[in-house]
C-alpha cells in the first residue's frame, strides 16, 4: 500500500466492520484462504524471515496467561508485528475476548510505523483460514461431519473456514461450559449449518474432522480421549500456546501424521512438544508446496498442530490494508515525531499551530 513516511494509518474495528459489510463474510474468508495458500506455496526463507513468538507470562490466581509478540519481515519491504495476549478468564471476569491483539506494519528501511490495526478479529479469521488450508490437504475428501471441542470465539471461525472448503452436513459441538456449547448454534447461524450439542464421546465417534480450540490449563490436557475415532480422522489442534499446555493424547499423535504450522515453535508450545523431533511431520509450508506427497494420509489419522504462525498475521494484515485503501477507510494520524528537522528533537515545538509552542511562549513571557 502507498504510505506517507510522516503518517500512520489507524484501522479500527469500525473500519473492519465496513470491510466485512462491503466484501461479505464468505467472500472475505475465501479470499484469505486463497491468499494464505499462495503465501505458503510461494514461501522463500531467503526473502521472508519469520521468528517464533516470544513474550511474558502474565499472572492470574487461577491460571496464567501471556502477552507475546509475533514478528515477520519481508527483506527490503515491511515488518509485520502482532502483539497478542492470551487471558483465559477475560470472558467471565472482564467481558472481553480471551485473545486480544493489535497488528502493526513497519517500513523495514526506515522503521516508520505504516499502519496499526485491530488484531482480535484478524487473529480469529486467520486461525480459521490456516485450519482450512491444512484440512484441505489432510482430511478425507469425503469428510462431512465436523466436531468442535471448545465452543468459544475460535470455534466460530474454525467452522466458517472449514465450511468453505468442505460441504459439511453436520456440526457436533462440545464444551465443558454449557452456556458456550448452547450458544454456538446462534453465533454461527449465518452459516446455515446444523449445529448439534452432543457428548464428547459421540463427537469423537462420529466426526470426520475435529477442531480442538480450548483454554485448557497447563498440564490439564488432553481434552479428547482419542478412543473410537474414525480411522481417517483429521484433527486441527488450535489451543496449545504455552509449554506444558496440550489438547491431544500422545497416543493419537504417535499414530498420526502431525503437521505443525511452524516447527520450531510447535516443539516448544504446541502438540509437538509431546513428540521427539523425528516424529514430527512436514510443516505447513512443506505440506502446501507438496500436497501430492502426503495424499495417501488423507485416509489415515492426521493432525494439524496450529500454534499460530506469524506469516498468517502478515497475510491477513496485508489483506485488510488493501481493502482499507480500496475503500478509503482508516484514519491517517501523525503519530511519530517525524517530518521536521531530523537533527532536532524539539522541532515539533516550532510547527505551525503547535499548542506546545504557544504554551512555551506563555511560560517564558515571549
Amino acid at each position: 500500500m502507498k504510505s506517507d513516511a510522516t503518517r500512520t494509518l489507524l484501522v479500527t474495528r469500525a473500519d473492519l466492520r465496513c470491510i466485512v459489510e462491503e466484501v461479505g463474510a464468505d467472500a472475505l474468508m475465501d479470499e484469505l484462504i486463497r491468499a494464505l495458500t499462495e503465501a505458503l506455496r510461494t514461501f522463500d526463507g531467503e526473502l521472508t524471515e519469520v521468528r517464533k513468538r516470544d513474550g511474558f507470562l502474565t499472572e492470574h490466581p487461577r491460571q496464567p496467561g501471556c502477552l507475546e509478540w509475533m514478528p515477520v519481515m519481508q527483506k527490503g519491504g515491511a515488518v509485520t508485528v502482532k502483539m497478542v495476549s492470551y487471558s483465559p478468564f477475560n470472558p467471565e471476569e472482564q467481558g472481553l475476548p480471551t485473545i486480544i491483539a493489535t497488528n502493526s506494519l513497519y517500513d523495514s528501511r526506515t522503521g516508520h510505523l505504516v499502519a496499526l490495526m485491530d488484531g482480535v478479529f484478524a487473529t480469529a479469521l486467520r486461525t480459521g483460514a490456516a485450519s482450512a488450508v491444512a484440512t484441505r490437504c489432510l482430511a478425507s475428501p469425503d469428510s462431512r461431519v465436523l466436531g468442535l471441542v471448545g465452543c468459544g470465539a475460535q470455534a466460530v471461525t474454525q467452522l466458517h473456514a472449514i465450511s468453505r472448503v468442505f460441504p459439511l452436513t453436520e456440526v457436533l459441538a462440545y464444551d465443558t461450559n454449557p452456556e458456550a456449547q448452547a450458544s454456538l448454534a446462534r453465533r454461527t447461524a449465518f452459516l446455515g449449518l446444523d449445529v448439534k450439542q452432543v457428548s464428547l464421546a459421540e463427537l469423537e465417534e462420529r466426526s470426520d474432522i475435529i477442531c480442538t480450540a480450548t483454554s485448557i490449563a497447563v498440564g490439564a490436557g488432553p481434552v479428547i480421549s482419542g478412543k473410537a475415532l474414525k480411522p481417517h480422522v483429521h484433527v486441527n489442534a488450535v489451543g496449545s500456546d504455552l509449554p506444558g499446555k496440550t489438547e491431544l493424547p500422545r497416543a493419537l499423535l504417535e499414530k498420526s501424521l502431525v503437521c505443525p504450522d511452524f516447527t520450531v515453535q510447535a516443539l516448544v508450545e504446541g502438540e509437538c512438544q509431546q513428540l521427539k523431533p523425528e516424529q514430527v511431520g512436514p510443516d505447513l509450508v512443506t505440506l502446501v508446496k507438496n500436497p501430492d506427497r502426503y495424499e495417501s494420509w488423507r485416509q489415515k489419522a492426521t493432525v494439524f498442530d496450529s500454534t499460530g504462525y506469524a506469516l498468517e498475521d502478515q497475510v491477513v494484515t496485508a489483506l485488510f490494508l488493501r481493502h482499507a485503501e480500496r475503500l478509503g477507510l482508516g484514519t491517517s494520524v501523525g503519530l511519530e515525531t517525524v517530518g521536521g528537522d531530523a537533527l532536532d528533537p524539539y522541532s515539533l515545538l516550532h510547527e505551525p499551530g503547535s499548542a506546545a509552542r504557544g504554551n512555551l511562549r506563555r511560560a517564558t513571557g515571549s
